[in-house]
Formats: C-alpha cells, sequence, structure tokens
C-alpha cells in the first residue's frame, strides 16, 4: 500500500489531527475536496471507519462525491483495498463510506450512528435545520465533521455557524489557488480573464470572499436594508395578538409557511417551517404543536384543486378541522413581487426561526435567459422559491385587505392594527 505517501497541500496538514469540527473554505482551484478525499481514503484504510459523506441536497448517488473517491481511489493505487459498489464504497479492513442528503431526510439521517467522520461537501447550501439535526446525531467518541465550500453570502448559516462565530474544537482553514502547487495552467488562464473581465466576480469565485449580495438576487436591496435598520433580530411571539399563516403548497417541492402577527404598523415575521413530501394533516400538525394563537391561514389558488386520492381540496380539509382559511388572490409573479417590496419596509424577521425562510429570499434571484445569458424577467424556480412565494402571498395579502380609506390601517381577514 503506497498511499502514505500521497501529496497534500501544506495547508491540509491539519487533516491528520484530531479536532472536531474540520472547516475548508475558499475559492476555486484550491484542492480542498481532491485533499479531503484522500485524506478520508487514507485513513479509512489505516484503520477502520465508518465514513458520512453528505450534501445538502442529493436526488441520487451521481450527486454525491462517490465519483471523485473513485477517482481518487484509483489516483493513490488503493484499488485492490476498496471495493466500489453502486451507493457505497467498502474498504478490506471493514471500513465504510457511506451517502445522503440531509434536506427533508430527517429520520435517516438520525439513523446514522456510529459514525467517525462526517464529510459534508458544497456545506455552503445547509441550512439551520439541518446542522441542527446532524451534529447531535454525529457523537460518538472521537467523531469528526469536515466541510468544504465554496462561501457565497456571509449572512449564510454555514458561514456564521462555522467561520464568523467558530465552534469549540474546531480549525478552520481558508484555501484558495495560490495554496494548490499543482494548480493547473488552464484554471490559471481562467482565472486571470475573470480578474480582468469582472473584478468583483473574481474576489468571489477565485478568492473565497462571500459576496455582499448574489447575482440577480431579487430582495438584495430590502434585505440590506432590514439588516441595516436592525429588523432581522429577535422577535418575540405577543400572545395578545393572533398569528396569521401565509403557505406555498408542494409535494416533491417544498411547502412552506410564513408565521406573522401585526402590532402597531409593523408586519412581524416571528416564524418559518419548509418540509415536503408531506400531507397537509402534517402541516396542520406542526401549526398546533407551536402553540401560537391563530387567526387566519392563507393559502394559495391551487388549495382549491380536490386530490384525486381523497376527492378533497387542501382548502376543505384544512376548514373541516377547524382552521380559518382564505384564498390569496391569484396575483401574476411580478405584482407579488411589486407587493413584496412595497411592504419589506415595514417587517421584522427572527433572526432564528426565520433563518432558512431568510436564507431564501436571499437566495431568491432571477433566472438567466439560455439563450442571450442575461437575467430574465423570471424567478429561478428552484429550493429558495418556495419560501419566497409563501412571502410573496403575504404581502399579497396584505395590499389585498389594506382599507383605500387608511394610509396606515392594515388588516388581515378582519385584524387591524
Amino acid at each position: 500500500m503506497t498511499a502514505h505517501r500521497a501529496e497534500f497541500p501544506e495547508k491540509l496538514e491539519f487533516l491528520f489531527h484530531p479536532a472536531r469540527y474540520k472547516c475548508l473554505y475558499g475559492g476555486r482551484g484550491g484542492a480542498k475536496s481532491w485533499g479531503v478525499a484522500r485524506a478520508l481514503l487514507i485513513q479509512a484504510a489505516a484503520s477502520p471507519l465508518r465514513i458520512l459523506c453528505a450534501r445538502e441536497f442529493q436526488n441520487s448517488i451521481v450527486e454525491s462525491v462517490h465519483h471523485l473517491l473513485q477517482s481518487q481511489i484509483s489516483s493513490l493505487k488503493l484499488d485492490s483495498f476498496y471495493e466500489i459498489q453502486n451507493a457505497t464504497i467498502k474498504g478490506a479492513n471493514g471500513s465504510e463510506f457511506v451517502f445522503a442528503g440531509l434536506r427533508n431526510n430527517v429520520t435517516k439521517i438520525k439513523s446514522f450512528e456510529g459514525i467517525d467522520r462526517v464529510w459534508v461537501e458544497e456545506a455552503q447550501t445547509v441550512s439551520k435545520s439541518s446542522w441542527d439535526t446532524l451534529i447531535p446525531t454525529i457523537r460518538k467518541d472521537g467523531s469528526e465533521i469536515w466541510l468544504t465550500y465554496n462561501p457565497e453570502l456571509e449572512t449564510d448559516e454555514t458561514h456564521q455557524r462555522f467561520v464568523v462565530k467558530p465552534q469549540p474544537d474546531s480549525v478552520v482553514v481558508k484555501i484558495n489557488w495560490d495554496d494548490n502547487p499543482w494548480f493547473p495552467e488552464t484554471l490559471r488562464k481562467e482565472k486571470d480573464s475573470l480578474k480582468e473581465r469582472d473584478p468583483d466576480a473574481y474576489q468571489n469565485v477565485w478568492q473565497g470572499n462571500c459576496r455582499v449580495t448574489l447575482d440577480g438576487a431579487i430582495y438584495a436591496k430590502e434585505l440590506r436594508q432590514a439588516q441595516e435598520e436592525g429588523r432581522i433580530r429577535n422577535v418575540p411571539y405577543d400572545s395578545t395578538k393572533q398569528v396569521h399563516t401565509f403557505f406555498d403548497l408542494g409535494w416533491a417541492d417544498n411547502t412552506s409557511i410564513w408565521f406573522a402577527q401585526t402590532i402597531g404598523g409593523e408586519f412581524r415575521l416571528i416564524d418559518f417551517y419548509t418540509n415536503s413530501q408531506q400531507s397537509i394533516q402534517h402541516y396542520v400538525a406542526v401549526l398546533q404543536n407551536r402553540g401560537y394563537i391563530y387567526g387566519t391561514d392563507y393559502l394559495p389558488h391551487d388549495a382549491r384543486a380536490r386530490s384525486l386520492a381523497t376527492g378533497r381540496s387542501v382548502e376543505e380539509i384544512m376548514t373541516s378541522v377547524g382552521r380559518k382559511v382564505q384564498i390569496v388572490p391569484n396575483l401574476s409573479v411580478f405584482d407579488g413581487i411589486n407587493a413584496a417590496r412595497t411592504v419589506f419596509n415595514r417587517c421584522y424577521f427572527d433572526e432564528q426561526k426565520c433563518s432558512e425562510g431568510l436564507q431564501s429570499l436571499r437566495r431568491y434571484r432571477y433566472d438567466v435567459d439560455p439563450d442571450s445569458k442575461q437575467f430574465s424577467g423570471r424567478p429561478l424556480h428552484d429550493f429558495h422559491s418556495h419560501a419566497a412565494d409563501a412571502f410573496r402571498y403575504f404581502a399579497v395579502a396584505i395590499e389585498e385587505d389594506k382599507p383605500a380609506s387608511s394610509a396606515r390601517g392594515i388588516r388581515m381577514g378582519g385584524w387591524r392594527a
């Protein structure tokens, strides 16, 4: 076995010394993922280890680091030691690499006991709830959590949790292209070209510095203003006021729910919840378990569609269990975004309970036209668009219910502030 003679960038030496958290972040070309794959394969060859390779979104093994590990096994000449299977990689000494997505996979993640190492790739997208589920699950003595990512927004949960406010017993290393002694000439040309063409993008892509906003971000100005004005903070629940909810419905896509109160002239977003492939009864139970005093549940127009399986609509099911339901007017996405921008300056967001919703609002952006390569007028439909759609319905409901005769009077379903 020759793996012990494998070469690494000097900055990655810390991977071979114990620490609960090992965080590698930075720009392209720093050999972060390449180095972590090699280090884990070498360690698992030296002693039996159970290693979970995870990322926030993984619908198939193709989206995992399975292929990267396979190529490094060959490079390290460990083909005779590791057996590469479709969904796992097993070592001759009993070591095992398993793969999983974190988002909406709580039961599976909680079943991963006895894990020695976790490698979370593309960790910039991991949400607070995923970290809160994963970390306590990895509790074996001496277990370690490794993460690699290219930073995007400084406000992202991963960057805040591991870089801005590092965890105890952690090693945090920023590694860029100039830390990689094997940085290829092809990438050097790409790097230099971007530096000349777009210096701001270069700082993020190659220097690993956070963006101020994502390109094409729809609510960039509004969120920056909310942050500067202290409207993203602790926002306590007022038990003397009703809580109204605002849904975007999905099955394979996410269902997202904002919880809001109005007090004086303020709209207080006190909570947020999202999940997928759950029945409407699940979401009703979530609402009940929150313990709030509720007013109206605002639903999109597709809540009136009857299911072939039950013959009933979401609106009918929620009404039948005693929920007060109202359908939000079916405005265009463009009009809904304008409504959201209109009310944004009066919104206060609970920084902790709404962290996932805020992360999605920050990442809600315009799609790129495939022909012109410019941003189109259409929002990108992805994981983050569902929370943004629910927020849009919140804004539309407010605007629809605003009394024409009063500049300050605002009501939701008869609730006036």
